[in-house]
């Protein structure tokens, strides 16, 4: 894609959402205060509480999709395939990007053709602290190439990123098979492989406002915890067997078994199990020099 005429917007914000109408409400109260007249297109998955209508009747100008179903991560590949803007910006119902934040990002995508990604500085709550993740991206041992703004990296947080449009097309987006929660290792790993650059961009700012945990000793907050686990766990099972050597997915999915009266790593195991043929259909092990780095950040 051509970089727009002078004047005319780089960057569209594309944002999943499933039942959290007056959260994404604010959301993108935010996001029209901060940022100004961007274009944003709201991916709803399959929500019962009225989101569509209410983000069609307060904000006219956003284009809003409703899904039938809950299609997990890939609902932002939707939000993607109608941009016409040569960059896309993720958030998620829960957060927005700081005045000035998608100017710099499109400057630098702009200097280098060959970075497909920034990963931003993502700050947390009305306290606004520093995202943990952000402190690990920000040491990458990969390093920063000369001309690139930021350290290379094979990881991001999906609400707090910035994408090249083709190159994420090129690579299909984020994989159906691990669907949600983790689903940032694989489309790292795709873009890499096709050859694009992924940095960490300590000027360009996101803000994440998730809401507030639940009382983690009741008996509710656990169980939230313990299915949130069991999906992470799932997720890293499927995120190997798609693209890591058969060895270190056979040593991963060992160390869960090996964990099996837990019923987390139960659930997680089964759960995998489940999605297995697809993942193995899928399966595209990574070339050396890719492979090279995630062990690199392993270690």
């Amino acid at each position: 894609m051509t970089a727009p005429a002078r004047g005319t917007p780089r960057v569209t914000v594309v944002v999943m959402t499933r039942n959290r109408r007056e959260q994404l409400l604010r959301a993108l109260g935010r996001l029209r205060e901060l940022s100004g007249p961007v274009p944003v297109v709201v991916v709803d998955n399959g929500s019962d509480d009225g989101t569509p209508d209410a983000v069609r009747r307060d904000f006219p100008a956003v284009t809003v999709v409703a899904l039938r179903e809950n299609r997990g991560a890939v609902a932002r590949t939707v939000g993607v395939r109608l941009a016409r803007t040569p960059y896309v910006a993720f958030s998620d119902d829960d957060s927005w990007w700081a005045p000035g934040a998608l100017k710099t990002a499109a400057d630098h995508l702009d200097q280098v053709p060959g970075l497909g990604l920034v990963a931003a500085r993502t700050l947390v709550g009305p306290q606004e602290r520093p995202d943990p993740l952000s402190a690990v991206l920000a040491a990458s041992p990969l390093g920063t190439e000369p001309g690139l703004p930021g350290p290379r990296v094979l990881g991001f947080l999906a609400c707090a990123a910035v994408v090249r449009r083709d190159a994420y097309l090129q690579v299909g987006g984020f994989h159906p098979v691990v669907f949600f929660l983790g689903e940032e290792t694989v489309l790292a790993q795709d873009l890499a492989t096709a050859g694009w650059r992924l940095c960490y961009v300590d000027d360009v700012v996101a803000h994440h406002h998730p809401r507030p945990a639940a009382d983690g000793a009741d008996a509710a907050g656990l169980a939230r915890q313990a299915a949130r686990d069991r999906l992470q766990l799932r997720n890293a099972l499927l995120s190997a067997w798609l693209r890591r050597p058969a060895g270190i997915a056979a040593a991963q999915t060992w160390r869960v078994a090996r964990r099996l009266p837990d019923p987390v790593a139960r659930g997680a195991l089964l759960d995998a199990a489940r999605r297995a043929p697809r993942a193995l259909a899928a399966r595209r092990r990574l070339p050396p020099q890719v492979e090279a780095q995630v062990r690199l950040l392993e270690r």
